[in-house]
């Protein structure tokens, strides 16, 4: 695989590159080998979880090339990558695929010289370059020894060596960086202009070994410089008084730097008008991606279960990690509200420890001061016989979840082997902590006021219907996925004399408490009614007037049946609500033409014109809310069309196996943006 990845550079004139493998479970993406410099920008991305937006999870996910033409195209598509990599280049993504199986994909840069458009001998080499790569991968997996990532990704390339005491012999200030970002070479009149001995330079990152070069912008630079593949330079101010001026030159093999005085006219104007401040520790892009990327990850989280979910798949991999786990304090006991990455029932009996046991669990979530241990003897030196360390990890990161100055839980990042937590790692994990922590009280809030509409709703609506002598009936609802998750929608099925039955169907505007608290009103409403008079047009009058008199701005259709069991007929009557489809005893199905009034509570005085329809035996009625038949840009008529032809097709069948295949793929669906209810009748033999 090496030896396939080492021709990038001749084949596709690219400077950059890394491959990356799906994991065992099929989650993350992790990197495996490297090309190029790619070695030392691929930190924050050495663990991608599969739904992360970037380049090469949108290649595996979509199973085909992406192509990033530039900043701009980074920016707009990827900008979390773009503010971590905020230089000019292209690139490239590649899945890796072979006999219909992923295996992960290849990623190639190219410098900021590169047109913004793939060239056809590029793709067919990426093409090719894939390809063969996946062969690899697949031949191996077939002889059962699939290749894994090993503990830190690989290296693809040979570097060549250089001619170290012929650049000695060079009277002027030259360094040589290598692809890893250390002094592979420096000159002695480079080491006399920056002020140390060589040998204390060699093999050092020069941000490292030089306090003075320790601000961000120098390090921008030289990232620029590999990343774009184009020169640049600087100045930067040698304390006391000295300015010196850095030309950087990239190659394949890293960098050459020219240092010299910078004493020219130019050079002048190119200084800053104060000198940088040394910094020990700043923050680099990795710490500033993985901010920014779950800060507007959790923007999308709604309830905890989101939170836990988007920590475990966008930060555990991220670092490393392989299990997280979020405690909190609740009624003087541990709560565990979530957890990913533990093997079954194992964090569950962690589960209610009382907050006077002295474990890290107990700790972290009643001291707000984050705590990090690097192997298991660290736990256990604190935590002596405590079955809380038995979890089967190594490491332990313990962050505590702070928000608006109230400590409400911690958040545990488990590792299965011994983690060394730098200063900014620490740093950036306790900063990540206060963002979890402001996710999860807002996602408490809404699990609790989420479970008082369900609550509501499910109290509003019938837990059963009655059984009617010459009538089948089987009903569906299905809450939206957006929002609340709590709708208007609602039915009903209403004796109302010896051989007559009310059917009521309804849809109140708006997906939130109140929308159900009204259809509540409405559904009592026609209930009262329909005992004084079943008359459909009198119902739907009535219940629009009293809607009229509630003083709401909510409006709500319905269309009201009232069936006639001896005489096998029915008399419908409509306010605005979509209309009913029929089933007949001759296999046809078509949509009813009902005389529709206007909508509930827009105008006190309308009226509902009723319509009859004739009931024989087998003839079967549907009625629905909007949700089963509006999706966002489809056409409304066409979802009616293909709603009649699925009830044409299945019409003869039982009726909950008939209402399974009108609710179709709207019950599959991952995403609903409104709620859904479904009623249907059919006219039997007693």
């Amino acid at each position: 695989m090496a030896q396939i990845l080492r021709s990038a550079p001749d084949l596709l004139d690219a400077h950059i590159g890394g491959l990356y493998l799906l994991s065992e479970d099929r989650h993350q993406l992790e990197l495996v080998m490297t090309l190029g410099a790619a070695r030392q920008f691929t930190r924050p991305w050495q663990h991608i979880g599969m739904a992360s937006p970037i380049p090469v999870a949108e290649a595996v996910r979509g199973g085909q090339v992406v192509w990033v033409g530039g900043a701009e195209e980074m920016a707009r598509r990827f900008p979390s990558v773009a503010v971590a990599m905020p230089y000019t280049f292209c690139l490239a993504a590649v899945p890796l695929v072979a006999r219909r199986t992923s295996y992960g994909a290849l990623f190639v840069i190219w410098p900021a010289a590169h047109p913004p458009e793939l060239s056809p001998r590029e793709r067919d080499g990426l093409d090719a370059l894939a390809l063969r790569l996946a062969e690899v991968l697949a031949e191996a997996a077939r002889g059962e020894r699939p290749i894994r990532p090993g503990p830190r990704p690989a290296v693809a390339e040979d570097r060549p060596v250089g001619s170290f005491t012929a650049m000695a012999r060079l009277p002027e200030g030259i360094c040589d960086i290598d692809l890893d970002g250390r002094l592979a070479a420096v000159t002695p009149a480079a080491a006399e202009l920056l002020g140390e001995p060589a040998e204390r330079l060699l093999g050092a990152r020069p941000w490292a070994a030089l306090r003075w070069l320790r601000d961000p912008v120098y390090e921008y630079h030289y990232r620029a410089a590999v990343i774009g593949g184009q020169p640049t330079s600087f100045v930067a101010l040698r304390p006391p008084d000295r300015w010196l001026s850095f030309q950087l030159f990239p190659d394949g093999s890293g960098l050459t730097v020219r240092i010299a005085a910078a004493d020219d006219d130019a050079d002048r104007r190119d200084r800053p008008t104060e000198g940088p401040a040394a910094r020990a520790v700043h923050t680099r892009p990795g710490a500033l991606y993985h901010l920014l990327h779950l800060a507007g990850a959790l923007t999308e989280a709604i309830s905890v279960q989101d939170v836990v979910s988007m920590i475990s798949e966008q930060i555990v991999p991220a670092f490393g990690g392989q299990a997280v786990a979020v405690l909190m304090a609740e009624g003087r006991r541990l709560r565990i509200v979530g957890h990913r990455g533990y093997p079954p029932g194992l964090v569950d009996q962690f589960d209610s420890t009382p907050l006077t046991e002295t474990t890290p669990g107990v700790q972290a979530s009643t001291n707000p001061v984050p705590a990090f241990f690097e192997t298991r003897a660290e736990l256990e030196r604190l935590y002596p016989d405590r079955h809380e360390t038995q979890d089967g990890m190594a490491a332990w990161a313990y962050l505590p979840l702070v928000t608006s100055r109230r400590l409400i839980g911690t958040c545990v990042l488990a590792f299965a082997e011994p983690h060394t937590f730098d200063v900014e790692e620490r740093a950036v994990l306790t900063s990540l902590g206060g963002l979890i922590a402001q996710a999860l009280d807002r996602a408490r809030l809404y699990d609790t006021k989420s479970v008082l509409a369900h609550g509501l709703q499910e109290s509003l609506l019938p837990r059963a219907l009655p059984v009617v002598p010459s009538l089948e009936v089987s009903a569906r609802y299905l809450p939206g996925t957006a929002g609340m998750e709590v709708g208007g929608d609602f039915y009903d099925l209403i004796r109302v004399g010896a051989d007559s039955v009310a059917v009521v169907i309804g849809d109140v505007q708006g997906h939130n408490v109140n929308a159900a608290a009204l259809m509540g009103q409405i559904r009592t409403a026609v209930r009262a009614f329909a005992a004084a008079d079943a008359d459909p047009s009198a119902v739907l009058a009535r219940t629009n007037r009293l809607l009229a008199d509630l003083d709401t701005a909510l409006l709500a259709s319905c269309a009201y049946l009232l069936v006639d069991l001896a005489r096998r007929e029915a008399w419908l009557a409509n306010a605005g609500h979509p209309v009913p489809l029929r089933y007949g005893p001759d296999g046809r199905a078509e949509a009813l033409e009902p005389l529709t009034g206007m909508v509930l509570n827009v105008d006190p005085a309308a009226e509902y014109p009723r319509i009859r329809i004739d009931l024989p035996i087998g003839t079967t009625l549907v009625l629905y809310t909007d949700g089963l038949i509006e999706v966002p840009g489809a056409d409304l008529d066409q979802a009616l069309a293909d709603l009649t032809a699925t009830l044409a097709r299945h019409g003869g069948e039982p009726l909950d196996r008939l209402a399974d295949a009108l609710i179709g793929q709207a019950g599959q669906a991952e995403h609903r943006t409104d709620d859904i209810a479904l009623l249907l009748v059919r006219s039997v033999p007693r």
